[in-house]
């Protein structure tokens, strides 16, 4: 097969998005030795890169492809890999209180997302689908909601915007609390995990306040994920015309890297892995996570979120800072429970 062949073959076309992301990954483990950045991981310093690469220079047509592919199928990846590092014996010591953690954030962000929405006269369709990519999982919460809520492609992409804009800054701005706040790691991992966005983001900003954070970040974080589908079914379920069962059925499960992770855990719990294995998983998990922060700060676009006006925005960041702040409050009154 010659270059051009290959080029215009699917594989092809990812290539040249891929080679962006992997530029900016490779730059992102040369800038953490210099001195003064060596307390940042490389996954926030790549999120930055991305955001900085896609503000100057852009994204081609051609690479559009190869990002999102880095963003999204290689996460889910590193996220499957994420389960080598992690045990049944760790799942259950955090079980109960992430359930509480996170099923109260979840409620209590939704609720005040869409009255903070209506206070301040904001789109209804497009509050609902930021209150849902808040509360539960970004993107993909915010794609499963509109099987319910039906908005346009227009609020689709906005909400989109404003949850990976916030989700990025929360992963360069946690860490720097977690110092000035003095948090245990129990307590960071409990408070990232139950109000960052996007799973990428909760695993960036999750370890880089330890693997016992970032494993407790990741956990609590699955767990919202697997909150999805009764929310949908309480959505469909008040707003007439829906068959909440008939689309939750059909469009929300357990996402198959979810299903990943926890095989991993399982054979992590129950066969004894050599050293070399573990060691091999956790610098390829570290690696692909790195890149797919790239892409998504690569994805990043601040043009698209302003473009639609300052009332969604603002629903957006009060929606992220109530969140936040309440998720701060819990990690602080039930970390004892997992210290």
């Amino acid at each position: 097969m010659s270059v051009i062949e290959f080029y215009r073959s699917r594989p092809g076309r990812l290539v040249p998005g891929l080679v962006q992301a992997l530029l900016v990954a490779a730059a992102a483990f040369a800038l953490q030795h210099i001195p003064g950045l060596h307390f940042l991981s490389p996954l926030i310093i790549a999120a930055v890169l991305g955001i900085a690469w896609r503000c100057i220079v852009g994204i081609s047509e051609a690479g559009q492809a190869g990002v999102a592919f880095a963003a999204k199928a290689l996460l889910r990846l590193a996220i499957v890999l994420l389960g080598l590092q992690i045990s049944i014996s760790q799942i259950v010591g955090m079980g109960w209180v992430g359930f509480i953690v996170a099923g109260f954030a979840l409620v209590s962000t939704f609720c005040f997302t869409l009255w903070f929405g209506r206070l301040i006269g904001a789109d209804p369709a497009l509050v609902e689908l930021i209150a849902a990519g808040t509360s539960v999982c970004g993107a993909s919460a915010i794609v499963a909601t509109n099987t319910v809520t039906r908005a346009d492609d227009a609020d689709v992409a906005y909400a989109l915007g404003c949850i990976t804009l916030f989700g990025t800054l929360a992963v360069i701005v946690y860490p720097v609390l977690m110092v000035i706040l003095n948090l245990a790691p129990a307590e960071y991992g409990l408070w990232v995990g139950a109000s960052i966005h996007e799973v990428a983001q909760v695993v960036a900003a999750g370890f880089q306040g330890g693997h016992e954070a970032g494993d407790a970040a990741t956990i609590v974080k699955l767990i919202r994920v697997l909150m999805l589908a009764p929310l949908l079914l309480a959505l469909g379920w008040f707003r007439p015309g829906v068959d909440a069962a008939a689309s939750a059925s059909r469009r929300v499960g357990v996402p198959g890297f979810v299903l990943g992770f926890i095989a991993m855990v399982i054979l992590n719990s129950l066969v004894p892995l050599p050293p070399v294995v573990s060691q091999g998983a956790a610098l390829l998990t570290l690696g692909l996570l790195t890149v797919s922060l790239a892409a998504i700060g690569l994805m990043t676009s601040f043009a698209h979120v302003l473009r639609r006006g300052m009332k969604p925005l603002a629903v957006a960041a009060a929606a992220t800072l109530f969140i936040a702040t309440t998720c701060l409050v819990l990690s602080k009154l039930f970390a004892a429970a997992v210290l």
